[in-house]
């Protein structure tokens, strides 16, 4: 039998409730844009509470009608929501999450991460950042890392006012994090394509010899985990190093969130990277993966960044 959306959500709310033993009011729907800031339908479960928080588990129901349109049982995709489930309820995400209250806890945890200010507007309302063009440097905690999949949370202005210290230190702590969790990398497409264990250049080490292109074709900046790696170009000691070794300021390039192209000002024209911009984002980038449509610029004598 098929059924339609409706109906479908109403059925695997009742299946997911059963397999997890849940009451009605642990178990609800919420559709997309009814309910700032929740943009995709979703199921909600209520997974653990405590006095002052409880845990909640989002599962996309548009996703899972899909699956169950090109096949997949309804049992099949229940199975795969309640392993879901048990996952975050095992890891203890509400109390790691909980002793973000305590910054002495917590300042190791923290990190920056891109994201577009104009697409994400509602979603940074009660978030922590700083702004440079239309890029905001958004401050996460980390919860759970593994192989797999890294699980953060964005710190709300609740927590930093209630942490007592300077928002430019816990910044600079949270930079300092990325850096060392993930340092940043060149990394030339040759060596990409020719070697599959290819690590990257690491072009802050200062007693390794590096040669940056200066010609049109620019240099790839990222990190050592790739994921998330346009933020290196914001790391301590970076920009600065960079334009050391280009000899000069220098315009990026982001391609995606994961990446930042790199072209020494002085064989370029910004106008000729932006359409290229545009077309390698149109052409390889995802969706969820655009940063930004504006090209930006660091100068080696001010040390500052800007947007064009």
């Amino acid at each position: 039998m098929n059924y339609e959306y409706e109906d479908f959500v109403e059925l695997l709310r009742r299946m997911v409730m059963a397999a997890l033993e849940l009451k009605e009011e642990q178990i609800f729907f919420v559709k997309g844009e009814e309910k700032v800031p929740f943009e995709e339908d979703r199921l909600f479960v209520r997974c653990e509470e405590q006095e002052s928080a409880c845990e909640i588990c989002g599962l996309h129901t548009r996703d899972a009608y899909e699956k169950y349109k090109n096949g997949l049982s309804l049992e099949e995709i229940t199975g795969k929501m309640v392993q879901a489930v048990r996952q975050i309820e095992n890891a203890g995400y509400l109390g790691k999450i909980l002793d973000a209250a305590d910054y002495e806890k917590t300042k190791d945890k923290l990190f920056i991460r891109l994201i577009n200010i104009e697409k994400n507007k509602q979603d940074l309302d009660h978030a922590v950042y700083k702004s440079i063009g239309d890029i905001a440097l958004v401050l996460y905690m980390k919860v759970e890392e593994t192989k797999e999949r890294l699980a953060s949370v964005k710190i709300r202005k609740e927590f930093l006012d209630g942490w007592k210290q300077e928002p430019d230190q816990v910044f600079s702590d949270a930079l300092l994090n990325t850096y060392y969790n993930s340092p940043p990398r060149i990394y030339r497409w040759e060596a990409m394509v020719w070697n599959p264990e290819y690590e990257g250049e690491n072009f802050m080490d200062i007693l390794t010899e590096c040669q940056l292109k200066k010609n049109a074709m620019g240099n790839c900046l990222s990190t050592v985990k790739r994921t998330n790696g346009a933020v290196a170009v914001f790391l301590p000691g970076v920009a600065k190093r960079l334009a050391y070794l280009l000899g000069g300021s220098f315009y990026m390039v982001f391609t995606s969130v994961h990446e930042v192209m790199i072209h020494i000002d002085t064989m370029v024209d910004p106008e000729d990277l932006k359409e290229v911009l545009y077309s390698t984002i149109q052409e390889t980038t995802p969706p969820e993966d655009i940063l930004t449509y504006k090209i930006y610029h660091y100068d080696k004598d001010t040390e500052c960044f800007s947007c064009l």
